[in-house]
């Protein structure tokens, strides 16, 4: 297992000249001292996808020469074409990557063999793991849980990054020994964990990264009803980041907390006054804020 708790999906702080290191080193280093398990560079709240191939590289090697191997780097290298994705891949592998985390390829949407081939092409493409991250909401298609399990036993995919809550209990019951689900949304952390899950790969836990560890380890130490209280407490927070498009609000949110989230990159843009109105309101209700 490559990890077991709490990991984070980190923001990319960038400035006029690209990724700002200073302050992208100051939140790889806040979340390794909250307690946060591995940490995702380049995935969807990093803004990857309007990174250029450089800059990816430059992202991933940043966070390994800063993790120090505290923690699994774990980079986002899926995208709508699978060569495309091949070349991310060998890229975050050269760059130091512990493992890779890959999406169904969007836009082009493809057939249930599509997708066989599309993980296949890219596992073989490097020797370190792969996680797969079924995010329909994003992609426009799920991953069925017999195709997850297909290449569970026949390719180095060692787990899944799960969106879909209907089909968690069905990938746990027929998946290969060492085959990991984590939780793919804040929103569904605890029911995943009472599925079977084991852990989460979270955006919540960029602004409260300690009490996102701490739910996830409460659970997984059978402290159930601890565990609970926690996940309720930020329940209306977490609808919050997500009241517009990831990592929109999450950025605002690292902003009322005093940390430089960065610019972000078009085609988002600045949250709406009235929304970053209300996610202020719970931050200083949380008392995150002051």
């Amino acid at each position: 297992m490559l990890f077991k708790g709490a990991a984070t999906a980190v923001i990319t702080p960038f400035n006029e000249k690209g990724i700002d290191f200073d302050n992208f080193a100051l939140q790889l280093d806040i979340q390794i001292q909250a307690g946060i398990e591995a940490l995702i560079v380049c995935g969807t709240t990093g803004e990857a996808s309007t990174m250029s191939e450089q800059e990816r590289f430059d992202a991933i090697s940043f966070a390994v020469t800063r993790t120090k191997k505290r923690v699994p780097v774990i980079a986002g290298t899926g995208c709508n074409d699978t060569m495309h994705s091949v070349l991310f891949t060998k890229d975050a592998y050269r760059a130091g990557a512990d493992a890779v985390l890959v999406t169904a390829p969007y836009y082009n949407k493809t057939s249930k063999r599509g997708l066989l081939e599309h993980f296949r092409v890219i596992s073989s493409s490097v020797p370190i793991p792969l996680i797969m991250y079924n995010v329909p909401s994003r992609v426009g298609m799920n991953i069925d849980p017999e195709i997850m399990v297909q290449l569970a036993k026949s390719c180095n995919i060692i787990g899944v990054k799960e969106c879909n809550l209907n089909q968690i209990a069905d990938i746990i019951e027929t998946a290969p020994d060492g085959f990991t689900v984590y939780s793919g949304d804040d929103c569904i952390n605890l029911p995943a964990l009472s599925l079977g899950a084991m852990g989460v790969i979270s955006v919540l836990s960029n602004v409260v990264p300690a009490h996102v560890a701490r739910m996830n380890r409460l659970f997984l130490e059978n402290k159930i009803e601890e565990s609970r209280e926690l996940f309720y407490r930020t329940k209306n927070l977490v609808k919050l980041l997500f009241i517009e498009t990831s990592p929109i609000p999450v950025k605002k949110a690292m902003q009322f907390l005093g940390y430089d989230a960065g610019l972000l990159r078009l085609p988002l843009v600045e949250m709406e006054e009235k929304n970053a109105i209300l996610l202020k309101e719970e931050l200083l209700k949380l008392g995150v804020i002051k």
